[in-house]
């Protein structure tokens, strides 16, 4: 009988050595990034009451969920899919400021499919939010450091997707379609189907102004897509030209911060459109059809927490970045280690200390371990040379 025991679940991955050792230094990096915005880092548990989970952002993360039963109280918990509800509980219940507060956070969080660029079900979400502040001000920083992050993993000539969600909603609105059938819709538009789209409208006997904005809202993605819908939806109710005038000064605002940045808009891909309230975005790069980043504005997400403050902010998968990453970087030169013996020396303790404290790495030589020094990637050694410890060649120990 073969022993399988070796074998894990489906998008369930262990982090080797080498690959270990990339997360751990990109993760140092990026949270420093981080707190050199001013944001602080917050680490929500990993378990938490169903409840909490699928509130806000939760009700869209439903079947992405693990779900349990707590033996000490009875109560369902879940395995948390996403931070961003449990970073929105510490801001309304446990913070309480009236300032703008930036918060970060770097953790695993689990999935019961894989719907990720990374093809995991346990991805290492990092993430920034800021809460307390509505205006295309703090759109744009989370943007901006979006692009920092991406940049500071090594992703190579990144574009974004600018959407806004009340276009579709204020028109949904302008129209009065009921809840099921603006689902629908959203489905149908989701697929860039147009004829199913064609059909619902005609179905449902929305008004031919309407029902055409609405049919248009597949059209209207590309670099030019704004300017576009900006002058095909001028008979939109004032929500739809106020979400249009909001995205363009988001627009305007990042051209003036990173005018290289190519930006896209596309009005059909409302992602999160369940629980966003505003501008939202995703990352992309040239040859890679899935999003490697995403956000956006969901200003009611601590509502259930008893504040609903404005709130912005954007999410990744590290593990993600590091794969996409090591496609195009070029391959690091590979620091060898110091071999030292295993003896009680003083002297030769304090040798090892400097070593490393200037960054070396030194492992000790147990007694009887098979291999020679190469074996373990050590080409120095550190050996009495007339009775003095020294950093020698291995070749010359």
């Amino acid at each position: 009988m073969n022993d399988e025991r070796w074998l894990l679940p489906t998008g369930i991955e262990e982090v080797l050595p080498a690959r270990a050792a990339e997360l751990e230094r990109l993760r140092r990096r990026l949270l420093d990034l981080y707190q050199s915005w001013g944001y602080e880092l917050v680490i929500p548990p990993f378990i938490d009451y169903l409840e909490s989970l699928l509130t806000g952002t939760g009700s869209d993360l439903d079947l992405q969920t693990f779900k349990l039963t707590d033996q000490l109280s009875g109560r369902l918990l879940g395995v948390r899919a996403d931070m961003t509800p449990q970073v929105a509980r510490i801001d309304a219940h446990h913070l309480r400021r009236e300032t703008a507060t930036r918060l970060c956070y770097l953790g695993t969080v689990l999935h019961t499919r894989t719907d990720g660029f990374a093809g995991t079900r346990s991805p290492l979400q990092i993430g920034a939010e800021i809460y307390g502040h509505d205006g295309p001000a703090s759109d744009v920083e989370v943007l901006r450091l979006l692009v920092q992050t991406l940049e500071t993993a090594g992703i190579e000539s990144p574009y974004l997707d600018l959407g806004h969600v009340g276009v579709y909603r204020g028109l949904i609105q302008q129209a009065g379609l009921s809840r099921a059938d603006e689902l629908r819709l959203f489905d149908a538009l989701q697929r860039k189907a147009s004829a199913e789209i064609e059909a619902i409208i005609a179905e449902t006997e929305v008004a031919v102004p309407v029902g055409s904005m609405l049919l248009a809202l597949v059209e209207f993605n590309g670099e030019d897509a704004l300017s576009r819908a900006s002058s095909m939806l001028r008979a939109a109710d004032p929500p739809v030209l106020a979400a249009l005038d909001r995205l363009q000064r988001v627009a305007d605002e990042l051209r003036h911060w990173l005018p290289e940045l190519p930006v896209h808009f596309d009005l059909a891909e409302l992602r999160g459109y369940t629980y966003k309230t505003g501008v939202v975005f995703a990352a992309f790069v040239p040859g890679w059809g899935l999003e490697i980043a995403r956000g956006g504005r969901y200003d009611d997400i601590g509502r259930v927490f008893g504040r609903a403050r404005p709130a912005v902010g954007f999410s990744s998968d590290l593990k993600g970045l590091i794969a996409l990453s090591a496609q195009t970087a070029s391959p690091e030169t590979e620091v060898s280690s110091v071999m030292a013996p295993w003896d009680a020396d003083p002297q030769l303790q304090r040798i090892v200390e400097r070593l490393r404290a200037e960054g070396r790495e030194v492992r000790y030589e147990l007694p009887d371990q098979c291999g020679t020094p190469r074996d373990y990637n050590c080409c120095d050694r550190l050996a009495k040379v007339d009775g003095v410890w020294q950093l020698v060649p291995d070749d010359a120990a």
